[in-house]
């Protein structure tokens, strides 16, 4: 008998975990600014080009009315009427020694200055612009015919590309806010579900060690009432000592919760087939009939714990029994090896269904459709499952008022 090689690339459906999730949150958080800056810088780039051309064309034409002979008066007019109020960018205009000719409104294009300001006051104020314009870009000179340096035209960029440089903070702010809120709140959640699992954990552990002990309380009343009838005590004590023996199991499957359970080759065919007896002489006594119907493939083994996977059986048989409404149910339990690798167990029912959002949230702790239940059965088969087992569980179909099928599938070991 060989077990099949443990290897990573074996797992069924590996999980992402937690810190997975945070460091691909974070990378595309990162990848969003990253795309934000780079574009941004991009049309930004393309606008100052823009700008720069739209200044040497306008110097050109400066050029060319000041330093011509023949320069025509009435092209100049137009130019200065046309094109200069669509140029978006400030600029000034000086003369070779940086001098602001008058009226300062002449020679300053997209520049308001206070009138109400002294003319020294609103030179000081150009002053300012003018250096601040030095120390973006060089100024364009303007020549006359003889080489000699005419006038200088100095110019910044527009508001628009202080604001498209802007944008990218402002982009890392917001996702920086956003990132921050959405690990809150992820943080929030997973302590919600931490704490709805732990209180489901006490209330499940009360609610299956119930009713083992009200059948205990029960037969010690059997036995004083009939403790002189032998066949009847030997009878009492047996089942006594099947009540024990299913608390004795509570416990250890509880106990093995939140640490790594031992995993022993087991015949999983076997399993179901015990389980599948003991369940259907404990059927509830309702007004209804339900029938067990069973397929199960003969010699079938995998790497399992028996109680965790025994808890996994009886809670799916639990949730298919519930779910049945109708006077006579059936559940279906197969079991498949025909693939190499993998074992498939259905479980079916012709219960009621489940919606699709009920479908979607089945697995989620504290998520129950039912008027009282603690919504962590089949949270727990997941865990037990896909954590423990390195197996998958899922709903394979459901629907509404035909009934829902459970398909787990775990490694299959030789015999």
């Amino acid at each position: 008998m060989k077990l099949l090689k443990k290897e990573k690339a074996s797992s069924i459906s590996p999980r992402i975990s937690k810190w997975q999730i945070k460091l691909l949150f974070f990378v595309a958080a990162f990848i969003i600014i990253l795309s934000a800056i780079f574009f941004t810088q991009i049309l930004v780039k393309e606008l100052v080009e823009k700008e720069q051309k739209a200044i040497a064309f306008y110097a050109k034409m400066y050029q060319r009315f000041t330093s011509s002979a023949e320069a025509n008066v009435e092209e100049f007019v137009f130019i200065y009427d046309n094109i200069v109020p669509a140029l978006s960018f400030p600029m000034i205009i000086t003369d070779g020694n940086d001098k602001i000719g008058e009226p300062v409104e002449s020679y300053t294009i997209n520049i308001e200055l206070d009138t109400s300001l002294t003319e020294a006051e609103q030179h000081k104020i150009l002053d300012n612009f003018l250096r601040k314009m030095r120390e973006s870009y060089p100024p364009v000179i303007i020549y006359d015919g003889d080489g000699k340096i005419l006038s200088k035209i100095y110019y910044t960029h527009s508001a628009l590309i202080d604001n498209l440089r802007i944008i990218p903070i402002l982009e890392i702010l917001v996702i920086a806010v956003f990132v921050i809120l959405g690990y809150l709140v992820f943080s929030s959640y997973r302590r919600n579900e931490q704490i709805s699992v732990w209180v489901g954990l006490a209330k499940e552990a009360a609610h299956q060690l119930g009713t083992p002990l009200s059948s205990l309380l029960a037969w010690v009343e059997i036995l004083k009432y009939g403790k002189d009838e032998p066949n009847s005590v030997l009878e009492t004590v047996k089942e006594m000592e099947v009540d024990l023996d299913r608390m004795n199991t509570i416990a250890r499957r509880f106990s093995k919760i939140g640490s790594a359970p031992e995993l022993k080759k087991e015949n999983i065919s076997d399993l179901i087939e015990k389980f599948c007896i003991y369940y259907e002489k404990r059927l509830p006594h309702l007004a209804k009939k339900i029938e067990i119907i069973k397929d199960l493939s003969p010699n079938v083994y995998a790497k399992a714990n028996y109680e965790l996977f025994n808890w996994v059986i009886e809670n799916l048989l639990k949730n298919a029994t519930e779910s049945i409404e109708g006077k006579r149910g059936i559940i279906q339990v197969s079991l498949k090896d025909n693939h190499k690798k993998f074992i498939d167990l259905i479980v079916k029912d012709n219960g009621k269904g489940m919606t699709a959002k009920q479908k979607n949230q089945a697995f989620n702790p504290g998520f129950t459709s039912k008027k009282r239940g603690w919504g962590l059965g089949l949270s727990i088969c997941k865990r037990i499952v896909e954590d423990y087992h390195s197996g998958k569980i899922s709903i394979k179909e459901s629907t509404q008022g035909k009934g829902t099928t459970f398909h787990i599938r775990l490694l299959k070991l030789s015999e």
